[in-house]
């Protein structure tokens, strides 16, 4: 009686799912007719290859190839397979370039502090834009806690409170802090003593809910007073410095959320700007992968603070 030792040693394997490494081995080979060329193409050995492709017609219990003359040829099973592995790995590439596609053309949501985002990231956002067409960016306002399970991408926070340690934190620029006021109001709001600028007595001192403690940890470390002036609050960080830019009185500015103002002329800077201790910071839920669209963002970010 004749035995079929391929179909015996399989019989027990007829459902188990097909080695994909030794069907792209045998594409490769059909396509190309040659077991050396196959190997050049993937990488790998002559003998991975010719090992794969017999793991193969094992799997099948059928031969695949005939080989004759140290060339091979397909059979008639050969070339069946050789049809149907070529419209799946090419079905498998469509998808592949499909799901490319939409990981690019996905939007990369930033969360950032409302009067950093008004007064110097949307101010940007045309640079950025002309810099990298293909990232999709959209902004959005938030301060303090977020979670990234809102489809936040990143978050830009100024570490002044604790986001624990699961999260991956990038520095982008320390935080310098200063009185800013209108140039027209500044003959009211500052004298001078011995050459050096002081606040008078006439000066309001304009307050924000956010920062409420803005004005008296810059006078800690000034050694000044601040006692007998007036002061007029805000709700937002954003209204007490729009106030200054209108002349009602003189805000504590940060370096990076006035820097415009004071370049055009809107507001001056009579003390100067000095570090607070504190910074800001791009936060992502994992690593940022190097040439990703987040490692781009996080590059130009660090780069414009520096400008």
């Amino acid at each position: 009686m004749k035995t079929d030792r391929i179909g015996e040693k399989n019989s027990h394997s007829v459902n188990r799912p097909l080695s994909l490494g030794g069907l792209r081995c045998f594409e490769a080979a059909a396509r190309l007719e040659s077991f050396t060329q196959a190997a050049n193409s993937l990488s790998l050995t002559h003998g991975a290859v010719s090992r794969a492709v017999r793991g193969l017609e094992e799997e099948l219990g059928v031969a695949l190839f005939e080989r004759r003359h140290r060339r091979v040829y397909l059979t008639v099973a050969g070339r069946t397979l050789l049809q149907a592995s070529q419209q799946a790995f090419g079905i498998l590439e469509h998808s592949a370039q499909t799901l490319r596609q939409q990981a690019q053309d996905a939007p990369l949501i930033l969360s950032c502090e409302p009067t950093l985002l008004m007064r110097w990231l949307i101010p940007r956002l045309p640079a950025f834009q002309l810099a990298y067409p293909d990232i999709n960016l959209q902004l959005v306002a938030g301060g303090g806690q977020f979670s990234f399970h809102d489809g936040i991408s990143a978050a830009i926070r100024r570490n002044d409170f604790d986001w624990g340690d699961k999260l991956h934190s990038v520095a982008l620029f320390n935080e310098r802090v200063g009185p800013v006021c209108k140039p027209e109001m500044l003959r009211r709001f500052v004298t001078a003593n011995g050459g050096q600028p002081q606040l008078s007595q006439d000066a309001v001192l304009l307050h924000s809910a956010t920062r409420p403690d803005a004005w008296r940890q810059w006078a800690q470390a000034q050694g000044v007073a601040l006692a007998g002036r007036s002061e007029q609050r805000f709700d937002h960080f954003y209204f007490s410095l729009q106030a200054a830019v209108a002349g009602i009185g003189i805000a504590i500015g940060p370096w990076q959320q006035v820097r415009d103002d004071v370049a055009s002329g809107l507001l001056c800077a009579p003390f100067g700007f000095s570090s607070d201790g504190s910074g800001y910071c791009l936060l992502t839920p994992q690593e940022i992968r190097p040439g990703s669209a987040l490692a781009r963002l996080a590059d130009w970010l660090q780069l414009t603070a520096c400008a």
